[in-house]
């Protein structure tokens, strides 16, 4: 199924005239860390199947649905005998802000099963399998349906999250969205300036409560901390710009929002198990970037 792999990086080859790929995969195979841009969401439809993503184990079993986020780095295993679809959409062509927030939620991956997500997991189930059918005989505007299909399962995920949120929130119910609200534009602030120098207090100033209370609620409201939200979003662009091997690790940790070298290290290798030049080697082959 891997069919372009320079190091870690797989190139995936999209259907012709479109920007996805989907396998019927039955194939009693295992595939070595890997990363790509595009989503990978996997469903097993006959037997299990196993995956990691970073530190994290998902044993999926038939009808679970597990979504692989953007540039995780992940590892499958394959059962003796199954089949499963393996739906691989890329949505660089669609700039929305609330996907950013919807991958931050998710990160590195999430497992749709019936019992952690029984709001959803039937129609994320059902969707999954109208794609198949869509891509595997595609009618007049079949690309344009599946995406919209797509997004139908990201939507359902981005509003069972917010709705799991929204009972944490220690407020009344006049009070919760306008919560909400200020935290959807909170998030597409910081994915706006992430590479200025953001600062806790200064974004907290910005929704209008203190740090302490308002480290709580993005908590609550994000399902991680501030820190690492930001983190995550500089840390995301880095990987893109390391691909570059004109720009040194020092010009990269600037250009992402870090204010030196040292930070931005440390963070690199806390959320990626990995060094920059380590990366840069895996993006090249084991070529070693001076």
């Amino acid at each position: 199924m891997i069919e372009n792999l320079t190091g870690l990086h797989e190139t995936v080859n999209y259907k012709k005239n479109m920007q996805l790929q989907l396998y019927n995969n039955d194939e009693a195979e295992n595939y070595p860390p890997h990363w790509h841009t595009p989503f990978e969401l996997i469903m097993p439809v006959e037997n299990g199947y196993h995956a990691v993503c970073g530190d994290k184990d998902f044993p999926l079993r038939e009808g679970d649905v597990l979504i692989i986020c953007p540039g995780i780095v992940h590892e499958l295993f394959a059962p003796p005998a199954g089949e499963r679809i393996i739906f691989q959409p890329s949505l660089a062509q669609i700039s929305i802000k609330e996907l950013d927030l919807i991958i931050s939620m998710i990160s590195p991956a999430i497992l749709i099963t019936p019992e952690h997500y029984p709001q959803i997991h039937g129609q994320v189930r059902r969707l999954m399998l109208d794609i198949r059918e869509e891509y595997m005989q595609p009618p007049l505007y079949a690309e344009s349906s599946i995406y919209s299909k797509f997004m139908q399962i990201l939507v359902l995920v981005g509003r069972c999250h917010a709705e799991i949120a929204k009972q944490h929130f220690d407020a009344k119910n006049d009070k919760q969205k306008e919560y909400m609200d200020k935290f959807l534009f909170i998030c597409n602030y910081i994915n706006e300036h992430y590479t200025e120098q953001l600062t806790l207090e200064e974004v907290a100033s910005l929704a209008g409560f203190s740090k302490y209370h308002f480290t709580r609620l993005f908590k609550q409201y994000a399902d991680t901390s501030f820190y690492k939200y930001l983190n995550q979003k500089r840390i995301a662009h880095a990987k893109n710009l390391l691909i570059n091997k004109d720009l040194s690790v020092l010009e990269v940790a600037l250009q992402c929002g870090f204010s030196n070298l040292s930070s931005f290290l440390r963070m690199f290798k806390q959320l990626t198990g990995c060094t920059p030049t380590e990366l840069r080697r895996m993006f090249d082959g084991g070529f070693d970037y001076v």
